[in-house]
């Protein structure tokens, strides 16, 4: 349970740590252009994902920090009923519980979440996002190929 306890904190500490130098160098809404597709765009999400309830009027914040408590909870007593063999389905659990915490601490110190990673194909663009929404993605990617993929009986690597 440690080493993904450890890879939940791995990603926190990455999270906040890239959080903190966009929110030192970069100028809020303001597009630094890195590569064709790719900007690094400081912006400040009160809502949750694609802004959702950005406009609720501030009741949100405690919201979103007390159901991403709940289930940063359920996710753990979750990894720590599995058997250790189920490395897979570990690893996915632990990113997104790092993922999620991640973004509970920008929540509980800013009453925001700070993303600034912004992606886009011509005119379209995806809204911005930080290391832990990369890694609620990737982790809820690997439970669905978890979900899809692995039988109850396998080893899982």
């Amino acid at each position: 349970m440690f080493k993904w306890l450890s890879l939940s904190s791995a990603v926190i500490i990455l999270d906040q740590i890239t959080k903190y130098y966009a929110s030192q160098e970069l100028v809020l809404y303001q597009a630094v252009h890195i590569v064709p597709g790719f900007n690094l765009t400081l912006m400040h999400n009160t809502g949750a994902a694609f802004s959702f309830l950005s406009q609720a009027g501030g009741w949100q914040r405690w919201f979103f920090i007390g159901l991403a408590s709940l289930i940063s909870i359920a996710i753990i007593v979750w990894m720590y009923d599995l058997p250790a063999n189920k490395r897979w389905l570990l690893a996915a659990l632990a990113l997104v519980l790092g993922g999620a915490l991640g973004n509970v601490c920008d929540r509980v110190i800013l009453g925001y979440v700070v993303d600034f990673i912004e992606v886009y194909y011509k005119d379209m663009y995806w809204p911005a996002f930080n290391i832990a929404d990369s890694a609620i993605f990737i982790g809820a990617f690997m439970l669905i190929i978890d979900a899809f993929w692995f039988n109850e009986s396998e080893n899982d690597s």
